[in-house]
């Protein structure tokens, strides 16, 4: 049988490992007798669970002792509109907010957000069709906007960014929904940091939030109680059921990352993952990137046909080799490779072969 590797962008593949685990424990979590599907949330044996997976996340990631760490749900999309709702009832309303648009989720984050504040927009590459981040000098920030928000990777356009803004004294909110945990990060240039699990994390249904002490008390009067931090972050992240399947195949995946080396190391792998597959797309005339060099994601890459025509026999024969779900988004058309974490080298390096290859049969 081919051996299948998953490329798709979310909800993602997950360490093979893991699923071996959670298989190994689907019936019986440690000799509890329960499945972690079926335990109270708040008896000691997820208790447990919660809190390993609490610690094992700010190991991996360094988390200053200042921040909360807050496991959620409604994925990056909740968060929003969750996040204007905690951080901007502490400025004068209609409070500002600065968003940098870098793409399609860039877009979404900025519509929701307007239904809460008053939006500036203090740069955009839309005129570059989101292939580039725009030059920080170009940014037209507000001197006392509410927070700046980034998307640091845009899953479906494939721009990552590769350095830490600098936005003086204005917090830094980040969606790092597809590149969390896949490379090292300064949590401490950040005043808040979210994502949905389903990349690099877990399975959908889980929303990881990172947010510093000091901006919790912020929340607007209307914040929903289930939405606000500073409930969450009193009440440990229990102040409702938590989803917690999710959680437990998170911490799963927590503990996978470290068996590996940790973020450092996993990142070095990403690099050389990313490399192989772009030194490819760039060395052939039969394939495309249209991204800017310095902002090419590394989770993300996507690629097109010149050949259009081409594109359902392209998709059909990477299936006949096991490489699933290679089909780009719907809005930017032509083909993406999602190489997250629990892609290993082999994946990208059967896809590579199937790129020459189809391009020897076709070009």
């Amino acid at each position: 049988m081919t051996r299948i590797y998953n490329f798709a962008p979310g909800p993602a593949a997950l360490p093979r490992e893991v699923l071996m685990q959670a298989a190994a424990e689907m019936l019986d979590w440690r000799g509890s007798g329960l499945s972690v599907m079926e335990m109270s949330h708040r008896g000691k044996e997820f208790m447990s669970i919660l809190q390993e997976a609490q610690r094992d996340l700010r190991e991996l990631l360094s988390i200053p002792d200042n921040y909360k760490v807050l496991f959620m749900q409604g994925g990056a999309i909740a968060e929003n509109a969750i996040v204007p709702l905690n951080l901007v009832g502490s400025k004068p309303q209609p409070a500002t907010v600065d968003f940098i648009n870098t793409g399609s989720w860039s877009t979404k984050s900025i519509a929701e957000a307007r239904k809460y504040c008053t939006v500036n927009v203090a740069a955009s590459s839309e005129e570059s069709k989101f292939t580039s981040i725009p030059a920080r000098d170009a940014w037209r920030l507000t001197p006392d906007a509410a927070y700046v928000h980034v998307c640091t990777n845009e899953t479906i356009g494939g721009v990552e960014y590769h350095f830490v803004p600098d936005v003086g004294a204005v917090p830094l909110v980040a969606d790092m929904s597809s590149h969390i945990l896949s490379r090292v990060i300064d949590v401490s240039k950040y005043a808040v940091i979210y994502g949905g699990a389903q990349k690099n994390i877990g399975p959908a249904g889980l929303t990881m939030v990172i947010v510093r002490e000091d901006l919790l008390g912020h929340a607007l009067s209307v914040c929903p109680s289930a939405f606000d931090w500073t409930v969450v972050a009193k009440n440990d992240s229990m102040y409702n059921t938590p989803p917690t399947y999710a959680i437990y195949i998170a911490g799963l995946v927590f503990q996978w990352l470290k068996r590996q080396g940790g973020v450092a190391a996993i990142e070095q792998r990403n690099i050389a993952k990313a490399a192989l597959l772009y030194d490819y797309l760039d060395a052939t005339d039969f394939y495309g990137n249209p991204i800017a060099k310095d902002c090419r994601s590394r989770m993300n890459v996507p690629f097109f046909l010149h050949d259009k025509s081409l594109n359902d026999a392209f998709l059909a024969g990477a299936k006949e080799h096991g490489l699933l779900q290679l089909k780009g988004h719907k809005s930017v058309g032509g083909m993406r490779a999602s190489i997250y974490n629990a892609m290993p080298i082999e994946g990208v390096h059967a896809l590579v072969e199937y790129l020459k290859e189809f391009e020897k049969n076709n070009g």
